[in-house]
């Protein structure tokens, strides 16, 4: 992972409107109000239309929560997005996956995952280096997944990596409970 410079300071939550702090105030976990949710909030307009987008894929597309968190691990591995490959280790972890795996993902589609999963990973890799999941892995999820999953795969891939691209470009830093935070 590349180590990135805050570009973009943190918003004073309370000189938010109480629209603008109700928009941040849904957004936390854990009565917290994470590092990306401190940024965004500089642009409130835009946090409150992301996050309606943003909550369908987290948690209410078709795909299962270890599948959505593999495609979202490899593309938070690819773009080198230290935020989002450490908030969502956590979350893969909840959803099943081993800590085995999570180094797995970093070594790609073709490291010791079965046919499906496999897949999964090559399609966020395929995006990324083609913007077009191929053919050959479209025949082999295609296989498992039905139609809405399919969208759904690649929506969770595309969201998560303009995701990467944000905390990258704007410096995002690690919440002080993830790993390899600077406390």
């Amino acid at each position: 992972m590349v180590s990135r410079k805050q570009r973009i300071a943190f918003r004073d939550l309370a000189t938010l409107s109480p629209e603008d702090r109700e928009i941040a105030d849904k957004n936390q976990v854990d009565g917290k109000v994470f590092n990306i949710f401190k940024v965004l909030m500089n642009h409130p307009k835009l946090a409150k239309r992301w996050t309606v987008f943003a909550g369908h894929v987290l948690g209410r597309s078709t795909l299962a929560p270890r599948e959505r968190e593999l495609a979202i691990l490899r593309i938070g591995s690819l773009n080198q997005a230290e935020y989002e490959w450490e908030q969502h280790v956590l979350i893969g972890k909840r959803s099943g996956i081993s800590d085995a795996e999570i180094e797995q993902i970093k070594k790609g589609p073709k490291a010791g995952w079965n046919r499906h999963e496999g897949a999964i990973l090559q399609a966020a890799d395929d995006l990324f280096e083609n913007s077009i999941v191929s053919d050959e892995t479209w025949k082999t999820l295609s296989g498992t997944y039905n139609t809405q999953q399919m969208m759904d795969l690649v929506f969770a891939i595309g969201q998560y990596n303009l995701v990467s691209w944000a905390l990258n470009s704007f410096g995002v830093p690690l919440d002080d409970f993830l790993p390899g935070a600077k406390r």
